[in-house]
């Protein structure tokens, strides 16, 4: 890509996400990204295709800094800290990025911005790591569209009707109870766990096949077959996934 092609995709790039920024409802016509950057309409369409991967770029351009500090976490760290990080840093984007959060999650974006799948495999890395140390009561998988759902749902509503939910605990506090679902009791501390919470068998099968499942995708065994390794996992993630009554 020569340097006067890629200068004009990112003037256009640039120019959206301002416009994105600063509109009133956060949509912008492509008209009026070409007059502003100074492009013929062929030019965006020629490296965006059409309005809604535009819109895609701008969402994906804006979210970068926040994904390069999520790529940047060393290994090793507490994934139960990294989840409650990881949902606060998701709240405080929103908050600053209003716009481009409605954008990112609305229904008019056909295809996922890349950012925001990024952004789910990240979080369902950080659930992963917990299954490993028997900390998860579900498959990650779940627990990631779980955890994924209220994060983007109270985000949504706090850029959305900010007259309305003011509480500024609500964030923490649905935070928790969220985690209190998916994490086992010792993973979230007492503070977070009632006095009179006691594990019955139909809490502890679910974590414990959840730790034996991630457990056995970090290690396999040699003395199974790929076949019976296929079977084991689809038997384990059942019952990951079972609700007790």
């Amino acid at each position: 890509m020569s340097t006067s092609v890629s200068s004009t995709k990112a003037r256009i790039l640039e120019v959206a996400a301002e416009l994105v920024a600063n509109s009133p409802d956060g949509d912008v016509s492509t008209r009026a990204v070409c007059e502003a950057a100074g492009v013929g309409a062929p030019a965006l369409y020629r490296h965006f295709g059409d309005k809604e991967g535009l819109l895609s770029a701008v969402v994906d351009h804006g979210y970068e800094k926040y994904l390069t500090a999520k790529r940047s976490r060393r290994p090793g760290t507490d994934p139960i800290q990294d989840l409650r990080d990881g949902w606060d840093t998701h709240i405080e984007f929103a908050l600053r990025n209003p716009n481009l959060y409605r954008l990112m999650n609305s229904p008019a974006m056909r295809t996922p911005p890349a950012a925001a799948l990024e952004s789910h495999r990240i979080l369902t890395a950080d659930l992963r790591r917990a299954a490993e140390q028997g900390k998860l009561r579900l498959a990650p998988e779940l627990a990631a569209q779980m955890i994924m759902s209220a994060n983007v749902g109270v985000s949504l509503m706090l850029v959305s009707r900010p007259t309305t939910f003011t509480d500024e605990t609500l964030s923490r506090r649905i935070r928790d109870a969220v985690h209190a679902v998916v994490l086992t009791p010792e993973a979230i501390g007492p503070e977070t766990t009632s006095a009179d919470e006691e594990a019955t068998a139909q809490d502890v099968l679910p974590a414990t096949a959840t730790h034996l499942a991630a457990l056995l995708r970090q290690t396999p065994r040699p003395d199974f077959t790929p076949g019976e390794s296929a079977l084991m996992g689809e038997w384990l993630d059942r019952l990951s996934n079972t609700t007790p009554e």
